[in-house]
């Protein structure tokens, strides 16, 4: 996980929070407490002003009421006396002007460099507004970037305004003032906010670390380890919470190590077992194929991963995934090629919540090629065991009936009907004889009872048996070497073997025919061959020539008396002795039939 960087960390936020709370309380406290305190200071101020010129007001307006004779001064002269007399009694006034109200002329000011004005008429607003209308009128100007507040007050006398006083004070000491108070709380707040920022990161310290802790214990738990405990700092509310997430890791724990053991149960359940285990999510996508499903579909798992399953099957042209999930029977799945048969059978379980919600699909594939060739030559089996003893049986009927009818009176026709019938008895025993030695071979219970044998001499003299039975117009060649080859089998077994596969090889030889038999080791095998020059067999069945009851032609080897089980017992008991047996044919010029059996060489003189 990326580390968070020290501006976007929840410790600077905390502090910087905590130190913009306090200077906003701060700055809220210090509008409040300026204002107020201009306020103040402002009122102070003209509430001296106004208390000097009040006093002023009084003696300036007894001058002028005063009646005047030739020896008394002037009323100028009396105004300045007033002002020289007031001019030091506040420093903060810097002029006064006494107007008269008949004339609106300046009659005395206290300012010495300003006595050229003293006779003129005034054009101050404020004093017009005074004398006009008898009330006490102020206003704040700059003068060259000094605020003054200027006042005019009016003198009455019988009620009447006989004048009006100006004053002009200078109010910059005032904002001085404001300025060295704003300066002295603007350094205690930047003071105050230092401590608090310091006590804002030592407080946070005390929060950030166990939730950092707690963090770091996250990052190690998603990598799986649960080992690691957080750290508690104390019984407050954090406190808890590491406690509670400690509780919550031995939780996980105990729940990861449930699950882990789970999933390897399954994942071993799924990897040994013998049938095919896909998964699916809720839109029908894989996301779970075990090896043996994997192998069956003839796919890789990280292919199919992610795919819908109908694809995965090859059921897309036939079903939609909302089709497999109400399908409550088996699906056939033939997957079969040219001369490979390959069937499977699917099974589908849908995964639903309690709420009925589907979560997914589960799919079971079994292979069933062998349980249905198993039933499909089973099938094939009866109804060819059927149709044989079916023929017989109805050719000994017709014969029958026929001399229940009186033709076994005739001398001619009696015989020859005897005879069919006891041919075809004669060939129900051997059918049925041949499908009782198939059946002693497919038992569990069945046993060889084998002995060493001399296969040369054996071979040689089965051979002279048939060459003592065999038409006149078929010859024998025999290529058997003179080492002696010692094999270990059941001489009745073999003998059966040779009989039959000898037996076919003289039936279909033509007149004129000649069979060879051969004898050659290799790899500690013996390979014994059968030749004919017979018309051959086709070479897209030559290798049907060994199963039950199938016949090249049927109706010749109906006519020659064949089972069509010879070949078929030939080969059970070729298996049963650890060999194999196979046929190579040419059209029109023969069959050779092979079989092999395991041999020890040894010296002749040991086995006397």
């Amino acid at each position: 996980m990326k580390k968070v960087g020290f501006f976007r960390s929840i410790h600077f936020k905390f502090v910087l929070i905590y130190v913009l709370l306090i200077f906003v309380a701060m700055q809220i406290i210090g509008v409040y407490f300026v204002g107020e305190l201009e306020e103040n200071l402002v009122g102070n101020f003209t509430k001296s002003i106004k208390g000097h010129v009040n006093l002023l007001t009084y003696s300036i307006g007894e001058e002028m009421e005063k009646e005047r004779g030739e020896e008394d001064p002037t009323l100028e002269e009396a105004i300045d006396a007033i002002l020289e007399d007031r001019d030091n009694s506040s420093n903060d006034i810097s002029e006064v002007r006494v107007i008269d109200t008949r004339s609106r002329r300046v009659i005395g000011t206290s300012a010495p460099g300003n006595q050229d004005i003293v006779g003129k008429k005034t054009t101050e607003v404020l004093i017009k507004n005074t004398l006009t209308f008898g009330k006490e009128d102020s206003d704040v100007f700059r003068d060259k970037g000094r605020r003054l507040w200027v006042l005019s007050t009016p003198v009455e006398a019988n009620g009447e305004v006989i004048g009006a006083v100006y004053v002009i004070a200078e109010m910059e000491n005032v904002f001085e003032q404001m300025d060295e108070i704003n300066s002295i709380f603007m350094t205690g707040t930047a003071i105050a906010l230092v401590i608090t920022a310091i006590l804002g990161i030592l407080l946070a310290r005390t929060i950030t670390r166990p939730m950092s802790d707690m963090r770091k214990q996250a990052l190690v738990m998603a990598k799986g380890n649960f080992s690691r405990k957080v750290r508690v700092y104390g019984d407050d509310e954090i406190g808890q919470l590491a406690v509670t997430f400690n509780n919550l890791t031995k939780k996980l724990q105990e729940s990861q190590s449930s699950t882990e053991g789970e999933r390897r149960k399954l994942s071993s359940v799924l990897a040994n077992m013998t049938d095919g285990v896909i998964s699916t999510d809720r839109r029908g996508r894989v996301n779970l194929i075990n090896e043996p499903a994997a192998q069956l579909l003839n796919v890789s798992s990280e292919t199919v991963m992610n795919q819908p399953i109908i694809e995965v099957l090859g059921l897309e042209e036939e079903y939609k995934f909302e089709d497999l999930l109400e399908e409550r029977e088996s699906i056939i799945l033939d997957y079969s090629k040219k001369n490979r048969p390959f069937i499977l059978r699917g099974n589908f379980s849908v995964i639903q919540k309690e709420t009925g919600f589907v979560n997914g699909l589960i799919t079971v594939l079994h292979d069933i090629t062998e349980q249905e060739k198993i039933e499909s030559e089973r099938r094939e089996f009866v109804a060819n065991v059927s149709h044989e003893l079916r023929t017989p049986l109805t050719t000994m009927r017709s014969y029958l009936e026929a001399l229940a009818e009186g033709a076994w009176k005739d001398e001619e026709i009696a015989p020859s009907f005897l005879s069919v019938t006891q041919n075809e008895t004669e060939r129900m025993i051997r059918l049925v004889n041949d499908l009782l030695q198939l059946s002693k071979m497919d038992s569990k219970d069945y046993r060889l009872k084998t002995g060493w044998v001399n296969f040369n001499k054996f071979y040689d003299h089965i051979i002279d048996r048939f060459e003592m039975s065999k038409n006149d117009d078929i010859t024998f060649k025999r290529d058997l070497p003179k080492e002696a080859y010692f094999v270990d089998i059941d001489e009745d077994k073999i003998t059966q073997v040779l009989y039959n596969v000898i037996s076919n090889s003289l039936k279909y030889s033509p007149e004129g025919g000649q069979v060879t038999f051969r004898v050659r080791a290799s790899d500690g095998f013996i390979i014994v061959s059968i030749t004919d020059q017979g018309v051959g067999i086709p070479k897209n069945v030559i290798d049907k020539i060994f199963d039950r009851f199938y016949r090249v032609d049927k109706a010749r080897a109906r006519n020659l008396g064949g089972t069509g089980l010879g070949l078929a017992i030939a080969k059970e008991m070729v298996v049963a002795h650890g060999g194999k047996i196979w046929a190579e044919s040419v059209d029109g010029k023969g069959t050779t039939v092979f079989f092999t059996l395991p041999y020890e060489q040894e010296e002749e003189d040991d086995w006397s």
